[in-house]
């Protein structure tokens, strides 16, 4: 039977947690460790904490007296990990029922595989459930080797992985090493890069985890803007370290570059539909600085690139004024047609 180890960092998720560590404790099919990692919380999180060790001999505690960031939390659990397979979960998310066993079984038949990763179901804060990606039919598994993986990142440079999903080999996390603290929002995305150095890379299509959105979450006032440019430093942080030996890396990162001028770009335009100007404008201001040659041509070839190209098309152009109005017209009962339905 696989083991896998399961860190689970905690601030101020009292509430959460009993939900996050039942998950997992519930997971059949593996020998589980659990690290339950408190960073400091002011509310009653390491009580839980202890009356969950207290009931389960697999739950452990390691606390802290002053916040030492989510960062330093990670890296904790990363040098604890010492079973066949390694997770980090968020104590306001949860695992989906099974998903152990599934990935376990992946990585015991390939051993090849550097990490496995999922679809993650969104729980709203007023309990409503839907899932992130839609579930695909045909093979449950698709496997992309680590080369293929990160040049496809780079054509496209979304982070579209739920951090909750990945479980990774816990010896392939040792050798990639510690998320950076320079990398506050997107460590996770460069870790996904460092690992696929390591070894082949497996989707399973399929829910694994359970993302909670709620007003207290760490990314709720992370600003658009910011995310193109902390993507960006993600990228550069990986070619300029684990991806310098890649062949073609000076490549591959002007490709990165290129493809989140494309994303700036829409995401620019989207935002000048519907009214947000000095958003836009930034963002636009971005494009330009990744994409010089190309200012005022359309980068048509992202559309091809996102999920549901045509639905994500038709969200732009049903924000645009003209249909604005049109949309008003049909919803208030003066006449016209209600497009909104599209969306």
């Amino acid at each position: 039977m696989a083991s896998v180890d399961v860190v689970v960092p905690c601030y101020n998720y009292g509430r959460f947690l009993g939900d996050c560590v039942g998950s997992i404790l519930t997971q059949k099919g593996v020998d589980l460790r659990v690290l339950i990692i408190d960073n400091a919380s002011k509310d009653d999180s390491v009580a839980i904490a202890k009356n969950l060790a207290a009931q389960d001999s697999r739950v452990e505690i390691l606390t802290h007296a002053t916040n030492q960031g989510a960062t330093f939390s990670y890296n904790e659990g990363i040098d604890w990990g010492s079973s066949e397979y390694f997770l980090i979960l968020d104590a306001d998310d949860a695992l989906a029922p099974g998903a152990l066993a599934r990935a376990a079984a992946v990585l015991d038949g390939a051993p090849g595989l550097s990490f496995t990763h999922g679809i993650e179901t969104r729980l709203e804060e007023n309990g409503a459930g839907r899932a992130l990606a839609a579930r695909p039919k045909g093979p449950q598994v698709e496997v992309t080797r680590g080369e293929e993986f990160i040049q496809r990142l780079c054509r496209k440079p979304v982070n579209n992985i739920g951090a909750n999903t990945v479980i990774r080999r816990t010896s392939a996390q040792k050798q990639a090493g510690y998320y950076r603290a320079s990398l506050p929002y997107t460590d996770d995305l460069e870790m996904w890069l460092r690992l696929a150095t390591l070894g082949d890379v497996a989707s399973i299509k399929i829910p694994q985890a359970i993302r909670r959105y709620h007003a207290s979450r760490m990314s709720v006032d992370y600003q658009q803007l910011r995310d193109f440019t902390e993507r960006e430093a993600a990228f550069e942080s990986f070619f300029a370290h684990e991806g310098r030996a890649i062949p073609d890396a000076e490549l591959l990162m002007a490709k990165a570059r290129r493809g989140l001028g494309e994303h700036a770009y829409w995401s620019a335009i989207s935002h000048f539909c519907r009214g947000h100007g000095r958003a836009g404008a930034e963002l636009l201001r971005l494009s330009h600085r990744w994409r010089p040659n190309a200012a005022l041509l359309p980068p048509f070839q992202w559309l091809l690139k996102m999920d549901r190209p045509l639905e994500r098309a038709a969200e732009v152009v049903s924000e645009m004024p003209p249909f604005r109005r049109r949309i008003a017209a049909g919803r208030d009962g003066s006449g016209g047609p209600d497009i909104s339905a599209a969306r």
